[in-house]
C-alpha cells in the first residue's frame, strides 16, 4: 500500500553502487527506514542532497504491516532552505541536532505534535539569520518535553546530573562532583523562559551546558551513547 506523507531526514547510509537507506521522520508514521534506488547516481544530478539531515520532503511511500525496511516511490523537496546547507555554523548544528534526534526519537507510530515541533523548529532556524548560537540549546530543552522528560526549571536538570556524576566519581573513588552545577540553573531557567534574550559569555560555557544537557539525556534515554558531532559544533560556534 502507498501513502503520502511529510518526512524530515535524520540520515542514510550507503546501499550497493548507487542507492541509499535512509532513515526518515515522518508526520504519519513516525520513524521510517526506506531504500532510496538509484539515488547517488551521476544522473540526474542532485538528487543525494535532498536526503542530508534535516531535509523536508514530501513522499508518497510504500508501507508493510510488517514494519521494516521499505521504500520510496516519490520523493521531493516540501521546502527550498535558505540557509542551512550553506551557512557552516547552521550546518555544524544541524548535524549535531539530527544526531541527537536520531538517537533519542525511536518509535515508529503517528506523533503529530512531535513532528510539528521538529518541523516548525526546522522552518525557523533556517529563517533565523542571526542571534542562533543558542538555537541547539534551546531545541533539546523543548524536545525533552516532547519526549517526556522535561524540565520545569534548570535546576531539575543539574540536580540529576550532579547526582548521577557523584555516584560515578565515588564508585570510581574520585570525590565528589563539583558544585558548579548549580551555576548553570540560572542559564538553562532563561534558555527555557525567555529564549530570545538570554546572553550565554563565550563558546566554552555553550560547550559545558550542551555537555549537561546531554548527560541529561542520557539519563533518561537508554544507550544514547556519545554524541560524535558536539566537538564539530564546539569549534564552529567557539566564540
Amino acid at each position: 500500500m502507498l501513502i503520502k506523507t511529510r518526512g524530515i531526514v535524520l540520515n542514510y547510509m550507503r546501499y550497493r553502487e548507487t542507492s541509499i537507506i535512509a532513515r526518515v521522520y515522518t508526520e504519519h508514521l513516525g520513524l521510517q527506514t526506506y531504500i532510496v534506488n538509484g539515488v547517488r547516481k551521476a544522473k540526474p544530478p542532485g538528487r543525494i542532497a535532498l536526503f542530508q539531515p534535516f531535509t523536508l520532503l514530501d513522499l508518497v511511500a510504500y508501507t508493510s504491516r510488517q514494519g521494516g525496511i521499505t521504500r520510496l516511490s516519490e520523493y521531493r523537496c516540501e521546502h527550498q532552505f535558505r540557509s542551512l546547507p550553506y551557512d557552516v555554523r547552521k550546518s555544524s548544528v544541524v548535524l549535531f541536532l539530527s544526531e541527537m534526534v536520531s538517537r533519542t526519537v525511536l518509535e515508529e507510530e503517528q506523533n503529530e505534535p512531535l513532528f510539528s515541533f521538529l518541523h516548525d523548529s526546522i522552518l525557523a532556524f533556517d529563517a533565523q539569520e542571526a542571534g542562533f548560537e543558542n538555537f541547539a540549546l534551546t531545541f533539546l530543552l523543548q524536545l525533552a518535553s516532547y519526549l517526556g522528560f522535561g524540565a520545569e526549571a534548570g535546576s531539575e536538570i543539574t540536580t540529576q546530573v550532579a547526582f548521577a556524576t557523584e555516584t560515578t566519581n565515588a564508585a570510581r573513588g574520585i570525590g565528589p562532583a563539583a558544585l558548579r552545577f548549580q551555576e548553570f540553573d540560572g542559564y538553562f531557567d532563561e534558555l527555557m523562559q525567555h529564549p530570545a534574550h538570554v546572553t550565554i559569555p563565550n563558546g566554552r560555557v555553550r560547550r559545558e551546558l550542551l555537555e549537561v544537557l546531554i548527560r541529561y539525556y542520557q539519563l533518561h534515554v537508554e544507550k544514547l551513547g556519545d554524541i560524535r558531532s558536539l566537538d564539530v559544533l564546539s569549534e564552529v560556534l567557539a566564540e
